[in-house]
């Protein structure tokens, strides 16, 4: 339900001190004002009856709009909570399967000033032990197979790659069993002269076989550099591993390949020589999300009439993806019921429930009379005295939930071989809920389109609907930019961690999966002939040169960190902007508002000198000098490697 807003908070108090100063003003010769005093005890009744007037007045004609509103079926759209992948690490490589429930509860610091932020494990997390059982050599550009398993066994040595090591050689590693999820130790000795590869930049990729392909793996730790020296490796695996058979050996295969190294850096000149290779399962991973999980909550006795309403105990509840599931009890057991967005398409027998998410109420079918004055039935209505319960909901979520790289690294309960946790990635997709002015601003789109998408806030209206994860949508229309006629562009901003107002490049850039959900929803209203095109805006980035000068008395370097911090707020998607609400589309970024905005940070006394550059932010080059930096129609500006300069006074 819509909260309704006030238009007249003023009470009895404040109109009897306002007649004081009209008679005052207009009356000077009534110099009595006590309460004693008549006509001041008419004053006071005329308060009353005024106070009385705005209590009714603030019922209308807001409230009307707002309840209007409600007629529609506009219901506020609920937070959204962001994910992100947790890794958990054990105490001692695994000798044992392990399974770490789901439901597990992970949380950043909390500290004096900010709460901890809880993530919660969607699913079980199996951890299983591994153990080298195969291994095999691919060379010559990896045409050749050679079946290493009986040198390996016997602890013989052997050249890891071709000699020299050519692009597309690799080492396969047969494990015991497949490791989805977990990250695996490799423990490797072997002598290391003379391969002549950068190790902090070495030409490997890590590639686990998930049964139709090859995928990529991540490496967190790599004390070898690249097979330079003895040391441990530390491979992450994809959920998706699964055992195969190569040669009639069957294993979970990971191999490690040769590939072209990176412009400016040198080839292997030599292949390292493999004495010994240990593997152990040394963690897990798994995805988390910014919510908590409340289950089997009671909610009461059906009264087995239409129209009945039910209050969750915690709000707001999470919806998309995170689906409540409402049971009722029948004489056989607990009946499922579905919960749908409206009683449109519901017939009276089907068991369907409609939930609001941010007033947290769950809604059965009303009855509606018809224009027969018969009474017809939307949705089932449970019996009268059966138990209602919810099985299971989400609630919590918001822009909190985007925290930083290795920003989880609480356990909120001890995990038996578990000796910590950590997200090796930011969370993303947290939203905060819709606001009321936002729903009484999507109030008329939504009554005008009618799930009909014709203007540009039709399909921005539309795709935020569809995907309520999201930060921002805009939408191009033909002639803008550079979009074709019959055709609109939606450019999505997905919500991203930020830290000290800095947002990583490649977190700016939806998932695929936000992009078709969105595409497919536009695809269903569009007009006939229209083309959409769903995407990323096109980032501009920007890179500040400044010279300041600070106030006497006062620390350069920290004047030096808030004119950063205001610089990366200010030019930030998100967050900037004159609004605060994230760099408007189209803007360009002018020389004169970034001086200004220097000019007033805390401790500044002078700036002497502001340089505004174009900046790639994919290759990180740097273009000419501008006074004014265009960033296109559908373009945002994006903060990418300021540099000040503070010196003293």
């Amino acid at each position: 339900m819509l909260p309704a807003p006030e238009l007249d908070d003023r009470r009895f108090q404040e109109f009897v001190d306002d007649a004081k100063r009209y008679i005052q003003r207009r009356c000077p010769e009534w110099t009595d004002h006590n309460v004693s005093d008549p006509g001041v005890t008419l004053v006071e009744v005329f308060a009353f009856m005024a106070e009385q007037i705005c209590y009714r007045l603030n019922r209308v004609p807001d409230r009307l709009y707002v309840k209007f509103l409600d007629l529609l079926g506009l219901r506020m759209l609920p937070p959204t909570p962001a994910t992100v992948p947790v890794t958990f690490w054990l105490s001692t490589p695994a000798r044992a399967p392990l399974v770490i429930r789901g439901g597990t509860k992970v949380a950043t610091t909390r500290t004096e000033s900010d709460e901890s932020v809880v993530f919660t494990t969607q699913a079980d997390l199996a951890v299983v032990p591994s153990r080298i059982v195969a291994v095999r050599r691919l060379t010559g550009r990896g045409v050749a197979s050679e079946n290493q398993t009986t040198a390996f066994e016997l602890g013989e040595s052997f050249p890891l790659f071709d000699d020299p090591p050519h692009v597309e050689d690799a080492l396969l590693i047969g494990l015991a069993e497949p490791v989805p999820g977990c990250a695996v130790r490799l423990d490797f000795d072997g002598e290391t002269e003379g391969v002549g590869v950068n190790p902090k930049h070495p030409p490997l990729a890590w590639e686990a076989w998930t049964g139709e392909d090859w995928a990529e793996c991540t490496v967190t730790t790599d004390e070898t550099g690249g097979f330079n020296r003895s040391g441990r490796i530390v491979v992450h695996l994809p959920a998706g591993h699964e055992a195969s058979m190569i040669d009639e050996q069957r294993a979970g295969w990971l191999r490690v390949r040769v590939v072209e190294p990176l412009p400016g850096q040198p080839p292997y000149s030599a292949s390292p020589v493999l004495h010994s290779l240990v593997a152990g399962t040394v963690g897990a991973t798994t995805g988390a999300v910014h919510a908590r999980i409340v289950e089997f909550e009671e909610l009461g006795e059906s009264e087995g009439v239409p129209g009945q309403r039910f209050q969750l105990a915690a709000a707001p509840v999470l919806g998309g993806s995170y689906q409540a599931e409402l049971e009722v009890a029948t004489d056989t057991g607990w009946q499922s019921w579905k919960q749908v967005d409206t009683f449109a398409g519901s017939g009276p027998d089907d068991p369907h429930f409609v939930l609001d998410g941010v007033a947290g109420q769950v809604e059965f079918g009303p009855a509606v009379r018809t224009e027969d004055r018969s009474l017809r039935q939307y949705g089932a209505v449970p019996p009268f005295g059966a138990q209602v319960r919810v099985r299971r909901y989400h609630c919590g979520g918001g822009v909190r939930g985007n925290v930083a790289r290795n920003a989880v690294d609480t356990l909120k309960s001890s995990i038996p071989f578990v000796s910590g946790v950590v997200n090796l990635r930011p969370a993303q997709g947290g939203v905060d809920g819709e606001t009321l002015a936002e729903a009484k601003a999507r109030g008329p789109i939504m009554l005008r389109t009618r799930s009909r998408a014709v203007t540009a806030e039709d399909y921005e209206a539309i795709a935020r609907e569809a995907a309520p994860e999201v930060a921002r949508i805009h939408c191009l229309t033909a002639g803008e930019d550079d979009v074709a006629h019959g055709a609109v562009k939606v450019l999505v901003v997905p919500a991203a961690a930020q830290q000290d107002h800095r947002i990583p490049f490649a977190d700016l850039v939806p998932a695929e999966a936000t992009l078709h959900r969105i595409a497919d929803r536009l695809d269903d209203v569009r007009l006939v002939g229209t083309r959409v095109l769903v995407e990323p805006p096109r980032y501009r980035g920007v890179t500040v040169v400044a010279r300041l000068v600070a106030r006497t008395r006062l620390d350069p370097e920290e004047i030096r960190l808030r004119a950063l911090e205001t610089l990366y707020a200010y030019l930030n998607p998100l967050t900037g902007g004159e609004q605060g609400t994230g760099w408007a589309f189209g803007r360009r970024v002018g020389h004169g508002e970034i001086f200004a905005r220097l000019q007033g940070v805390r401790g500044v006394d002078v700036v002497e000198d502001v340089r505004v550059y174009g900046a790639n932010p994919v290759t990180g080059e740097r273009g000419a000098e501008v006074t004014r930096l265009s960033v296109g129609a559908g373009g945002l500006a994006f903060s990418f490697d300021h540099q000040v300069r503070v010196e003293r006074s």
